[in-house]
């Protein structure tokens, strides 16, 4: 089926390392970025031009060496520790497998969708998250909100790894130093007895702890009285912090070229180490209860909202959704490979290890319970509760304990990394495809952009390595990059696309690349189905807030609260504050600047797809003289 040739639109050159900078006839409402300013000159001091047109060199975009650096840096990013540590329990929680209903459903019509929706505008635009909101330049704010929030997620995740990093460190000691007390961290009613720690532990008290919570609790993150006390710097965690830091940046220092050879590694290893630990669990009394409570159906569960809202929010979640990392990664595809192949591919792999995971998670929780003669439900955990205290504590029960910890804690730090260095390369991505390359700012080597964030994001987690950083963790992770600002995200990535840009556009768009249309139920997503799921969570999540609290102990003080609330609406706002700025900006009747906003900024790579007549719309005849707007995206 022959498909209708792209509509004029204003054309840009081609987006490389550097900037953009769009060609833009006078003839319309002056809304550029600099409207007004000439072209760029050339090392002589006057603007290029040849036959009437501005000649500025285009800057190839590097693309992947291999089509499976791209699927694996997918695999990688989006395939972490939630998988492992967060949908086990909550599949345990909600009904066991009835739990799966709910989930398989939203995967289809919310994770799928805007994963592709995101992989294929990266690729389709050939530029990272915040300029491949060119192909509707009025909403660039929402490449803007992905930044922030992937930034507040390189600065906070990271520390999951330093704490993996430090037990990892302390797994090479026989006995490991969580399974006996005497040591300077255990309190004085320090117990070996599993039974009556689950007993004394209550919100009352933090004394009554397990061993590993207490190595946890006490020498790991050695909490002090609350957010207002931050206390005094743990020097061996700075020292994790930084090795952890000179890693990642080693990975992706060199773009997609040493991004692309490191996830071999980093995204297969796990998967190894999950079957080992799955093959050892499984041959421990008590495994097959485990695995049973895991998957055990409670189909009365379907009827609770909080069952379904648990569903939605992993998915995003775990599908890495609304943090431009995607787009940026999508950007380095050929211009024809079939990411609608890919997408499904992707969701079927990210959600197929977090169903894999429950069983190795499982097998070891049930032998746990076994051992110490309690209910599974005493020793179920998620989040870093099932990382840093349970596991470990399983852990020791086990014959040859410092292998498994070691084997755990290593795999634990390569989920983790992966999901880091390849966030960190979405955002220098971002960056570098918005300097202006005329500029001082625009002649910076990649190796030195990536450095100064990796300094900047270092300098920040220092807040988190004193006594009072568990409290500063628990704010990033709890608003920064909350189920709320991702659903904000989605939410507003389906209505651009859908109906700012058109859905039946976008899709042909699709068909341009991929050689064929994909279902149109993925248009009926991205226009109805989609939005209203991201609304109806959205809401959930809002109507049923609660303030902050740490481990039902802390509250939170108000100040606390509204920094978060910063953190948090500093990506939102982005979006509704650059409508905004460009409509107030822009100049002619609300309907021109409506129009004139929303036209794409096409790419070089475009050209061949555009009508005739809209090429001639968008490039100067021969022997005319036409002034040029350049816009550059800061």
């Amino acid at each position: 089926m022959p498909l209708p040739q792209l509509e004029a639109g204003t054309l840009s050159e081609e987006e490389g390392i550097g900037s953009v900078w769009p060609l833009v006839p006078s003839t319309g409402s002056g809304c550029g970025d600099g409207s007004g300013a000439g072209p760029p000159p050339n090392p002589e001091g006057t603007a290029a031009a040849a036959n009437g047109a501005v000649a500025v060199p285009v800057v190839e975009r590097e693309t992947w060496t291999r089509q499976m650096d791209f699927i694996m840096s997918c695999v990688g990013f989006a395939v972490g520790l939630g998988n492992v540590w967060r949908f086990p329990y909550l599949c345990y929680k909600n009904g066991g497998g009835v739990f799966l209903i709910p989930y398989l459903l939203i995967v289809f019509i919310g994770g799928i969708p805007v994963f592709f929706l995101e992989i294929a505008l990266g690729q389709f635009m050939k530029q990272g998250g915040v300029s491949a909101w060119n192909i509707a330049p009025l909403f660039k704010g929402l490449g803007l909100a992905s930044m922030v929030i992937v930034f507040f997620c390189n600065t906070y995740y990271i520390m999951i790894l330093v704490w993996g990093l430090y037990f990892l460190f302390h797994s090479f000691t026989n006995p490991l130093p969580w399974a006996t007390c005497g040591h300077p961290w255990n309190t004085p009613n320090c117990t070996q007895d599993f039974r009556r720690s689950c007993l004394n532990h209550s919100a009352a008290s933090l004394s009554n702890l397990s061993l590993s919570a207490a190595l946890n609790l006490r020498k790991v993150l050695r909490l002090s009285g609350g957010l207002h006390e931050p206390g005094a710097i743990s020097y061996e965690m700075v020292l994790c912090l930084i090795a952890t830091w000179i890693i990642v940046y080693f990975c992706m220092w060199k773009g997609v070229k040493s991004t692309g050879k490191v996830v071999y590694f980093t995204a297969l290893f796990p998967y190894l180490v999950l079957v080992v630990l799955l093959a050892h669990g499984v041959t421990l009394p008590g495994a097959l209860d485990g695995i049973v409570y895991y998957l055990k159906p409670d189909w009365s569960k379907l009827g609770e909202a909080q069952v379904w809202i648990d569903a939605g929010t992993q998915i995003f979640f775990s599908y890495a959704i609304g943090l431009g990392a995607l787009t940026a990664l999508g950007s380095y595809n050929r211009f024809h490979n079939n990411c609608y192949q890919d997408a499904f591919m992707l969701a079927l792999i990210n959600s197929g290890t977090s169903f894999f995971a429950g069983f190795v998670v499982f097998s070891v929780l049930g032998f746990m319970a076994a051992e110490q003669g309690v209910d599974i439900s005493k020793v179920a955990e998620s989040g870093p509760g099932l990382a840093f205290i349970a596991y470990p504590k399983a852990v020791t029960l086990m014959p040859l304990a410092p292998l498994w910890a070691a084997l755990f804690f290593f795999m634990l730090l390569i989920l983790g990394l992966d999901s880091q260095f390849v966030g960190v390369e979405g955002l220098i991505t971002g960056i570098m495809d918005m300097l202006p390359p005329k500029s001082a700012l625009g002649s910076l080597q990649r190796e030195v952009v990536a450095a100064i964030c990796c300094l900047i994001c270092f300098l920040i987690d220092m807040s988190m390595v004193t006594e009072g950083g568990m409290y500063v963790f628990q704010l990033f992770d709890y608003y920064s990059a909350s189920g709320i600002t991702l659903l904000w995200q989605a939410f507003w990535e389906c209505v651009v696309i859908a109906w700012v840009y058109g859905a039946d556009r976008f899709m042909d768009d699709v068909a341009r690349m991929i050689g064929y249309q994909p279902l149109p139920y993925m248009k009926w997503c991205w226009s109805y189905i989609t939005p209203l799921v991201c609304v109806g969570v959205f809401f959930f999540h809002v109507v049923n807030y609660k303030p902050l609290t740490y481990n039902t102990v802390y509250t939170y003080p108000l100040w606390g609260e509204l920094l978060g609330w910063t953190l948090a609406l500093s990506s939102m706002l982005c979006i509704p504050l650059t409508v905004l700025y460009k409509i107030l900006r822009c100049k002619g009747s609300l309907r021109e600047r409506w129009q004139h906003l929303t036209t794409p900024v096409w790419g070089r790579h475009h050209l061949e797809y555009l009508a005739p007549e809209s090429e001639a719309k968008l490039l100067p005849s021969t022997g005319t003289k036409s002034t040029l707007l350049f816009e550059s995206v800061i």
